[in-house]
């Protein structure tokens, strides 16, 4: 164990460094927060300068000197720092004192130390034993005189600091009576997930005066981390402008929740929403989004998706609007409209839309970007580093570096523990998303090697280099002790191949019923999610109609519901991948899973199964019928076979699987492959049914066709 540092914003950086550099020394362990937390008293909010939660000591908050130096407390100066430490030992006490499981009987059961930290402090002129003032020489003895705090009550205390205790109000399910069910394990996991783990902790309040980058795994916080950094910009900082964006329109509501909560922790107040704005990305006439606030500022028209859509094509929609808006700003100056923005799902976002919104920051240019790359359903790319996705000055020099330094705020962050998915589900995904035991070859890779052991798996055979073979698996440091307490492999995620669609639904809606009635889950607990999305509506009306057969409500979100609420308590949600994006729910069934198998958008496709996989908090079904879902449950068996292990063989050039696989983007494209693909059945049943003699092609198609085949070269012959 070691002290953990948490980069809040600080008022007196000089002595901020020496309480750290002398905590360190004394060998203390725990959590040190620089400039946080934010609390709320009656008339205003005061930010600590600094609070340690440490293993042995328990709370010690930190008053610091505002100036730089300071040798001499003269008593006019210690009657004051009495004034502020009571001040902000009532500040600390109120707080904490408003959680359940912080007080013992009718008092606080957290002992609440205040020091005044003077690292240069040689005179004191004054005897008063209520004001506590400890300099370097004398911090040691004076956190060994403080009051303890019982180790039981620190997860609770971490919580409570960490402003999580309400993220997510935690379901009562007063309809669980038995021991074991399904209904029964979620309200064990629910108590267990109650802290920021030191990676989500540096992401959330860790702030630098620039950029910072934040990737993570599907159920990795990502979301709410974001949001908690939303809100303690905005405590910290009232008046400045800030954004929140994203891409998937359901999260909306989502933020707008986790903001206020945070919020009202933070300041006891309703956050001023002209101040902190949630946008779309993009934005249409009646609700408004980053690109079209940017253009209406401009006196530009805002260009809707049929507009892109006609102009640069679907899949460059977007892109191609923000490129015409980047074209109009090229050689002027333009006004500043936002201090920060902070930006999620920016996997699924083009690379003009971040140049577009650099333009229009504050010059300290401070923008937060959040991603997870397998969950890209819009491009064929990975994501650009951060020297091309912001592009260049007119010097040709990037516009953005990330650097982590040393005892300042780190700017590029991986959160590596995955706390919404199982290990089982997300090796799954991770299986599936990239193609590991498709018997036609790998569909996609990392880039960087070492990804895989950034975000939780453990090298346990092989090295990384072209042409080896290595195995992987999921590190038991990168997901929560409960899931292997609490579940079990086969009945966290399994694979059901059917004849057709009709047996699928009507199996889905037996299942449903009995996670309703024996499982004791609530219909807000299920989500179906179709992989379909052109058959979405047809196939929803299916499984509606077979759901109600049953005496359950559902809906389409986005069709029977609206676009920004996804669940309802009476009503089982449907949704597409798309609209999935984002949102959890304990049980995820994956409808029509086949349709992902194989096709001209493989990329896509796979990345779609891998989102729609990591929406589940606990259990996955995977269904589909055909040729299609033979080949997903061959890849799930294999997977399964192999004790959840990635066994692969590394390719020469990873970034060329990306290229073969890639989406095709224009309809002449598709309609050349697909003639082609025509073809080549046609051939082949000309010369199965021997109407057509091989030897007859001309020498170099006979050649061609061995190359493919046989990887041969041009001067072999059939």
């Amino acid at each position: 164990m070691s002290l953990n540092v948490i980069y809040g914003k600080a008022k007196n950086e000089m002595a901020i460094k020496a309480l750290i550099n002398r905590l360190k020394s004394l060998q203390v362990t725990g959590t040190l927060y620089i400039g946080y937390p934010i609390l709320a008293l009656a008339n205003e909010s005061i930010t600590l300068d600094a609070l340690l939660v440490a293993d042995k000591l328990g709370l010690v908050a930190f008053l610091m000197p505002q100036t730089q130096e300071i040798n001499w407390l003269t008593p006019d100066d210690v009657a004051k720092l009495q004034d502020k430490q009571d001040q902000l030992f009532y500040a600390v006490a109120n707080n904490l004192g408003r959680h359940d499981n912080l007080r013992n009987k009718r008092k606080l059961a957290i002992a609440v130390n205040v020091v005044s930290f003077f690292p240069d402090l040689t005179k004191l002129s004054a005897d008063k034993a209520e004001v506590i003032v400890a300099t370097n020489e004398t911090l040691g003895d004076i956190l060994a005189k403080c009051q303890q705090t019982e180790p039981k009550y620190l997860p609770a205390l971490n919580a409570a600091i960490q402003k999580i205790t309400n993220i997510k109000p935690v379901k009562k399910r007063d309809n669980v009576n038995k021991t074991n069910s399904k209904g029964a394990i979620l309200k064990k996991i629910d108590k267990e997930i109650a802290n920021l783990d030191d990676w989500q902790k540096q992401a959330a309040i860790e702030t630098p005066d620039s950029h910072k980058r934040i990737r993570g795994l599907a159920g990795a916080g990502k979301t709410m981390v974001l949001a908690l950094k939303a809100a303690y910009l905005h405590s910290l900082y009232p008046d400045w402008h800030i954004a929140v964006t994203f891409h998937t329109q359901t999260l909306a509501q989502q933020f707008k929740t986790l903001i206020r909560r945070f919020s009202y922790e933070h300041s006891n107040e309703e956050p001023n929403w002209d101040k902190l704005q949630l946008l779309h990305a993009w934005g249409n006439r009646s609700q408004p989004g980053l690109y079209s606030e940017i253009a209406t500022r401009l006196d530009y028209p805002v260009r809707d998706f049929l507009y892109g859509k006609t102009k640069h094509g679907p899949k460059k929609a977007f892109e191609g609007v923000c490129n015409e808006l980047i074209a109009v700003i090229q050689n002027r100056e333009v006004p500043t409209l936002y201090d920060a923005v902070l930006i999620d799902e920016a996997q699924d976002l083009p690379s003009s839309f971040f140049r577009l919104v650099y333009r229009f920051l504050t010059p300290e240019k401070r923008v937060v970007w959040v991603y997870d790359e397998l969950q890209n359903l819009t491009t064929d790319n990975w994501i650009p580093q951060p020297e091309r996705l912001f592009g260049h000055n007119e010097l040709g020099q990037p516009n953005v570096r990330l650097t982590n330094t040393e005892g300042e705020a780190r700017q590029d962050i991986i959160l590596p523990i995955c706390y919404r998915n199982t290990p089982w589900a997300l090796t799954v995904a991770h299986s599936l998303g990239s193609g590991i035991y498709r018997q036609a070859g790998l569909v996609q890779l990392f880039e960087d090697d070492a990804v895989w052991e950034k975000i939780g798996y453990e090298l346990i055979e092989g090295q990384f280099q072209p042409n080896a073979r290595v195995v992987l698996r999921r590190n038991e440091t990168s997901f929560p002790k409960f899931f292997k307490d609490l579940l079990s492999p086969d009945d966290a995620i399994s694979c059901h191949h059917f004849e057709d669609f009709e047996q699928e639904i009507n199996w889905i809606a037996d299942q449903v019923f009995n996670n309703l009635h024996e499982d004791e889950l609530d219909a807000d607990d299920i989500l179906i999610i179709l992989a379909d999305a052109l058959t979405a509506k047809t196939k929803a009306n299916q499984l509606i109609l077979a759901l109600r057969g049953r005496g359950i409500q559902a809906h389409l979100a986005g069709v029977t519901s609206s676009v920004d609420e996804l669940f309802s308590a009476d009503s089982v949600a449907i949704a597409t991948i798309e609209l999935a994006k984002g949102n959890e729910a304990p049980m995820v069934y994956v409808a029509n899973s086949d349709y992902c198998a194989n096709g001209f958008e493989l990329l896509k496709l796979r990345n779609g199964l891998f989102t729609a996989i990591t929406r589940s908090r606990a259990w996955v079904r995977l269904c589909g019928s055909g040729d299609g879902m033979q080949q997903i449950k061959a890849e799930f068996d294999a997977l399964k076979s192999q004790n959840f292990s990635l066994n692969f063989t590394l390719p020469e050039e990873a970034d060329k699987l990306r290229t073969l696989n890639r989406d095709r983007n224009t309809t002449a494209e598709k309609a050349k492959l697909k003639r082609a693909i025509e073809g080549i059945k046609d051939f082949l049943e000309l010369v199965e049914n021997k109407k057509m003699d091989i030897n007859t092609l001309p020498v170099d198609l006979r050649q061609g066709l061995e190359r493919i085949i046989i990887g041969g070269t041009k001067e072999s012959k059939l």
